[in-house]
């Protein structure tokens, strides 16, 4: 698979001296009441998806000469619909369906939205380089580690399989306002929000690629595409959902036997946003780019007519959501964007 390196502290650096060039020439060549009045479009949420969000909003600026300004944040996507919720975003990234309690927050504040899924990810349990004991986990078996009554209690690697070696497991991954914290939790444990707290939790997934890839003995999950970025480092864990071990790639996300950790990543725009002449064609590149572009940061595009529908949803102006509250696990997501949204 064509991967680009997601080494962020490195690109934020190199886009930080690009941003400073381009700052420097408008300076020179613009009057400066137009560069104090660049548009900007605020953006956060999901960890997951920053790295699509982020490789479609460094090529937009691209296209667009610097015109128009676009800022990524990552405060996870629990985080990032506060932030949305409240009118502190135009669009919110998140890695799963915006929930109820989110729901009736953006409705008291008086702001409407408009979901948008933008690609596939397979979320990844992984183990450090140097581990040479583990190949596959059954979901029994991450559960085992995992499940809040495991704290305290599941402490070295041969508790969980009696030929694994009798070494301390160190446990990185997601914090609670993580959007692949809930649906790790609930497709592997069961319910969501249920865990082990005697972990180290991050809602930077590059903390907890550091932390794995420190610690002979570590295991963590996180999104796909941080896994392929950083295989030099990281060992990704194949799931026996029953059916056999299955390891996370395109084709295995598609054919959808990578069960039950495959799912769907959105961005909900604001309808207010929108309005905005750079919002609106901001999100019209994202669509017709990101198919591409997530493929090359590591996630899977979702098919063709999916974001045709999509595209038709966004020009209708389609408020609310038609994932909330609906099974999703093999069904066609082309599907559910004909559905009337909640």
């Amino acid at each position: 698979m064509k991967t680009k390196t997601i080494n962020f502290k490195f690109k934020r650096w190199m886009m930080a001296i690009a941003l400073a060039v381009v700052t420097a020439i408008l300076v020179v060549t613009v009057p400066a009441v137009q560069s104090q009045n660049q548009p900007t479009i605020k953006i956060d949420g999901s960890s997951t998806v920053y790295p699509i969000t982020e490789a479609v909003a460094e090529d937009f600026q691209k296209a667009r000469q610097g015109a128009v300004r676009v800022t990524v944040g990552l405060s996870g996507t629990g985080g990032g619909f506060k932030k949305f919720c409240s009118g502190q975003t135009d669009i919110s990234n998140a890695s799963r369906p915006i929930k109820d309690e989110e729901i009736q927050a953006c409705k008291a504040a008086g702001i409407n939205y408009i979901e948008l899924p933008v690609a596939y990810d397979a979320l990844t349990v992984v183990v450090n380089k140097q581990n040479n004991w583990v190949t596959s986990m059954s979901v029994a078996e991450i559960k085992k580690i995992w499940e809040p009554s495991a704290q305290g209690k599941i402490k070295t690697w041969n508790q969980v399989r009696s030929n694994w070696p009798n070494a301390p497991i160190k446990l990185f991954g997601p914090g609670a306002d993580s959007g692949t914290f809930d649906y790790f939790t609930d497709a592997i444990v069961g319910k969501e929000g249920a865990s082990r707290t005697d972990y180290t939790p991050s809602e930077d997934d590059n903390v907890l690629v550091q932390g794995v890839a420190r610690d002979k003995n570590a295991l963590g999950y996180f999104g796909m595409a941080y896994y392929e970025g950083n295989k030099d480092k990281l060992k990704a864990v194949a799931i026996d959902n029953g059916k056999g071990a299955v390891s996370p790639s395109i084709s295995t996300v598609q054919n959808g036997t990578y069960q039950p950790l495959s799912r769907p990543l959105f961005i909900y725009v604001s309808s207010k946003a929108v309005q905005r002449p750079e919002v609106k064609q901001f999100v019209e590149y994202y669509l017709t780019n990101v198919g591409k572009l997530a493929q090359e940061v590591g996630y899977v595009p979702l098919p063709a007519q999916a974001y045709q529908l999509a595209m038709n949803n966004f020009k209708n102006n389609k408020m609310g959501s038609v994932f909330v509250g609906r099974e999703t696990v093999g069904v066609r997501i082309e599907d559910l964007l004909r559905l009337e949204a909640r």
